[in-house]
């Protein structure tokens, strides 16, 4: 049983559910221009649906300063939610007050009813308690089903778990139980994939991570740091010296814990970002003062492939090179592929997160070949961190069980 409720634990039948979703998705000319985040709801939707539950949606859309704003409004959404559904979805025009209120009242099994951004209101973002109420005045039940804000203590996620019987939706559990698996109880060996551009940004993330995995390898910007802390010359790539002790001091607990660092044997370089800019590969050791790195080479793709043909689990979080200019695709997408191959042969667990990750594992043409990949781009970092996410901390704390593991109503 795991330490949240789900919807399994919620008496839903002709209840009036608050469901926390993450709707913030793409629009552009007044239409949703990439419905992943609704299509990955439908699961909790339609059951809740099928349960008979009296659905009201509750999301946020921008950052619209705490007033409204047409720009960040959820009306778009709606539209596309009963496109995808393929039935209706009552729209409000405020979240909270009359407009709101009387759409709920007239809610029947089975219906759904998306209200205005919630972020319309200082309220949410502050967590306000009496913001917190209006929202929960409007239901019975509280389900979150938006992992991608559970780094936020917000009115919405955290302030309706302290007022409602509160539990995980489909996609909240899903992800919440992948995630400890891939992390908290692997099976071994467990190797963490880590690019980006910078160490600065993902310290937390790599001390955290050292802790856990038996191998880390590294690519991107930030493995151009950690070979010039080593005293190699990397050119005029992109480095940050300000961070070469952080570099050090990590590798020398990775060898005093007996983890594996993987870095570059080879690297792709070039004089400049650019595409059709002429490049080329080289030993790790030996860039050009001229050049920049902008990619792995091919002896480091086989060095990681060959790695992970050994492990058993693989979390990964950012791409290995400039994966957005060709040639330098090659390496991310490369070893994307070999992830995802031995994901379908059942050799790993495969777990990826990160907005830059997800655009990396999408151009590579995998995203559906890995196990799991995670909606939450800031929160899945700091889950990588070994942060405590408000928004879990609140649902694991939020209704007491019955000896049934029911809620107690």
């Amino acid at each position: 049983m795991p330490d949240f409720l789900t919807l399994d634990d919620m008496p839903l039948s002709g209840k009036i559910v608050l469901l926390r979703a993450d709707l913030n998705v793409p629009v552009e000319n007044g239409r949703v221009a990439d419905a992943t985040r609704i299509e990955r709801l439908l699961p909790t939707l339609n059951e809740l649906r099928e349960k008979g539950a009296k659905t009201i949606l509750l999301s946020h859309f921008g950052r619209p300063k705490g007033k409204p704003d047409p720009q960040c409004s959820l009306r778009p959404v709606a539209a596309e939610m009963e496109n995808m559904l393929g039935r209706k979805v009552g729209f409000a025009e405020d979240c909270i007050g009359p407009k709101a209120e009387t759409a709920a009242r007239a809610l029947q099994a089975g219906e759904f009813l998306l209200l205005e951004n919630t972020r319309f209101h200082e309220g949410e973002e502050k967590n306000d308690p009496e913001f917190a109420k209006s929202l929960a005045a409007l239901g019975e039940i509280f389900i979150d089903d938006a992992f991608s804000v559970a780094h936020r203590a917000h009115a919405s996620n955290v302030g309706l778990c302290k007022l409602l019987p509160a539990a995980a939706g489909r996609l909240m559990q899903e992800e919440l139980e992948t995630l400890h698996k891939a992390l908290e109880k692997p099976e071994r060996p467990l190797a963490a994939v880590i690019g980006g551009s910078k160490i600065s940004t993902k310290l937390g993330l790599l001390n955290n991570l050292l802790g856990k995995v038996d191998i880390l390898i590294l690519g991107g910007g930030m493995a151009n740091t950690f070979l010039a802390a080593k005293g190699i010359s990397v050119g005029k790539s992109l480095c940050e010296p300000d961070m070469f002790s952080s570099a050090q001091g990590i590798a020398a607990r990775a060898e005093g814990q007996d983890r594996h660092i993987v870095l570059p044997k080879d690297v792709v370089v070039a004089a400049e970002l650019k595409a059709g800019v002429p490049a080329q590969t080289v030993p790790a050791t030996a860039v050009p003062n001229g050049q920049m790195i902008l990619d792995l080479g091919p002896a480091s793709v086989k060095d990681i492939n060959d790695t992970l043909e050994m492990c058993k689990t693989v979390v990964w979080n950012g791409p290995l090179g400039a994966f957005e200019i060709p040639p330098f695709d090659r390496a991310t997408t490369e070893v994307a592929i070999c992830v995802a191959d031995l994901t379908k042969r059942g050799r790993v667990l495969s777990v990826a997160g990160g907005g830059d990750t997800m655009a990396a594992l999408s151009h590579a043409g995998v995203t559906n070949g890995f196990s799991y990949i995670s909606s939450g781009g800031g929160a899945f970092l700091e889950w990588l961190e070994g942060a405590e996410l408000p928004g879990v901390k609140a649902l694991k704390e939020a209704v007491p069980r019955g000896k049934t593991g029911k809620v107690i109503m």
